[in-house]
């Protein structure tokens, strides 16, 4: 029996499902049962009814399946997956902004740990932070801790949105240079980026979108070539889902969603191994941050 056979025994014994993040290797992706990015994600994982959920991406993202399923097993097959724009947050400088802006609404990307949602008024996604900063009654925001994605929205909506000094080192290493040089070698190439790349790149962009908004750019398009303006993780579901297009990748990878791997998984499952479990005082605020962003 090889390692994919033996992850489907486990996943039927233990009543689990497998989440994946679009970031995730290719081997991952293809094992799991739905893949998405992190709205899909957190909506998915709202309506799950198996026991055990195995979530391969990065801790934040265990952590708000816990918030929102706070009866189930969740499991993140890399204790040490991380993220490190959510580690640019920290909850006692989060306290102290919210002081020297007191009238500010903060709104907090989902790239944020449980303890920041909690201290948050509304989380968002990279696929839904303009609308739900948009639909806020007050004129002053306070994003956190994305300052990328915080510009980006910022350019789209009539208020002031105060930036924190956080960013994704994979989309900061995604520079206007890497973007002009593969548009010379790839002409008639559409670009489409992540708004967690800075205004020099969102700007060179054809369209500028989450992950999930690029795969359905790509899929409507009737261009055959792309420039992707993100992880690699996600060249692999667009050439799965789009094999008569070609793309080209900038080269951004996450360290941290690498670490997960089908041996990884299948260790998780055996043993139910690495649990993430928000603490209740934590998880209940928190939650009401998430709620008002699915509304949204």
């Amino acid at each position: 029996m090889n390692l994919k056979e033996k992850i489907r025994k486990l996943k039927e014994k233990r009543n689990a499902i497998i989440l994946a993040h679009v970031y995730q290797r290719g081997e991952v992706q293809d094992i799991a049962d739905y893949v998405g990015d992190s709205l899909d994600l957190s909506k998915k994982a709202v309506n799950v009814k198996n026991d055990v959920i195995v979530f391969c991406g990065v801790r934040f993202m265990a952590e708000t399946a816990s918030i929102l399923n706070p009866d189930k097993i969740i499991l993140l097959p890399d204790k040490y997956a991380g993220c490190s724009l959510a580690d640019m947050a920290a909850v006692e400088d989060l306290k102290a902004k919210k002081k020297k802006y007191p009238n500010a609404i903060v709104v907090s990307y989902i790239n944020s740990s449980a303890t920041i949602k909690a201290e948050s008024d509304v989380c968002c996604t990279s696929a839904n932070a303009v609308k739900v900063v948009e639909k806020i009654p007050k004129e002053k925001v306070l994003f956190t801790p994305d300052k990328n994605l915080g510009a980006y929205v910022n350019s789209k909506v009539d208020k002031e949105v105060i930036l924190w000094n956080g960013y994704c080192y994979v989309h900061e290493n995604i520079t206007k240079e890497n973007i002009s040089s593969l548009k010379k070698l790839h002409p008639d190439a559409k670009v489409i980026v992540h708004p967690e790349c800075n205004m020099r790149v969102i700007n060179l962009a054809d369209y500028v979108g989450s992950t999930s908004q690029m795969t359905d750019y790509v899929k409507k398009s009737d261009a055959v070539e792309f420039i992707v303006g993100t992880e690699n993780g996600l060249v692999h579901k667009l050439k799965k889902e789009n094999p008569e297009k070609v793309f080209y990748p900038t080269g951004a990878i996450c360290k941290d969603m690498e670490k997960i791997n089908l041996e990884k998984i299948f260790h998780c499952l055996e043993n139910m191994q690495y649990q993430i479990k928000v603490p209740e005082k934590i998880r209940y605020k928190a939650k009401k941050a998430l709620e008002r962003m699915l509304e949204s």
